[in-house]
């Protein structure tokens, strides 16, 4: 169910590559930035401020780099045109075999979809982190289960048409001008013997392993988040506070 080297070694330069809703709402409100940016402005923000983007910025440079490397990718993706839109990458090894690449979701690494001699329905440790998932492959879609320690069972569904880059950078440019209040940031981060998942949501964050949940204590100010999203990232502190001071009063507007 693993890609192979070619296609995992070019997965292996977003280890460290969070995925969240911060840099969007930045560009928005701090530099009026309404629209999806392109890779090289992606890459200046990364060496500036340490930074990476959502969804759609991961998958945009993940596709970037596959394509670089002469490998055969395309996106796919969910509920478009909405709040809830995601995108992910599809790369095809040389034999026509397909693997998931789903950075938006922090995947440990790429799993193969196709059932071919290699493929298997069982639960697989190693994928994802924090879970066990399971593939369960259509003809139209591909569904992930994914199984927690606490013995809750979620899914995820990818529809697999293949999306153009011109039909990407629209829903893209759509996604960017569109900023909610809820913040989100996701990254993977070693833990004892496994790559674990850390979550800032909404003003809570909380480490998840194949043990289970680690909620952290609460914090009261924005340079306190600060610090501890600057100590799980490394994203710049300057851009931190500029960036939840944003959040913090979208929120306050909702009220």
């Amino acid at each position: 169910m693993e890609a192979p080297n070619y296609i995992f070694n070019v997965w292996k330069r977003f280890d460290h590559f969070p995925m969240e809703t911060l840099t969007k709402g930045w560009l928005f409100y701090k530099k009026d930035f309404k629209k999806q940016r392109n890779v090289e402005l992606m890459k200046e923000h990364r060496e500036q401020y340490g930074i990476t983007g959502n969804c759609f910025d991961l998958a945009l440079w993940l596709y970037d780099e596959f394509q670089k490397e002469g490998i055969d990718s395309y996106f796919i993706g969910s509920q478009f045109h909405t709040p809830k839109a995601h995108v992910g990458v599809i790369a095809v090894d040389e034999r026509g075999n397909r693997y998931l690449c789903d950075l938006g979701d922090q995947w440990i690494q790429p799993i193969l979809i196709d059932t071919t001699s290699n493929f298997t329905t069982e639960k697989l440790h190693g994928f994802f982190p924090g879970a066990e998932v399971k593939v369960i492959p259509s003809q139209e879609s591909i569904t992930i289960q994914y199984y927690r320690p606490n013995g809750k069972m979620s899914s995820q569904t990818y529809e697999l048409k293949k999306i153009h880059l011109d039909e990407f950078l629209y829903e893209a440019n759509y996604s960017q001008s569109h900023v909610r209040s809820r913040v989100l940031l996701e990254c993977r981060i070693p833990y004892k013997d496994e790559i674990a998942h850390w979550e800032f949501y909404n003003w809570e964050s909380f480490l998840s392993t194949t043990k289970g949940i680690d909620r952290d204590q609460p914090l009261k100010t924005i340079e306190e988040w600060a610090n501890r999203i600057h100590e799980k990232t490394g994203y710049d502190w300057g851009f931190l506070v500029e960036a939840l001071s944003i959040y913090k009063e979208l929120q306050m507007n909702d009220k």
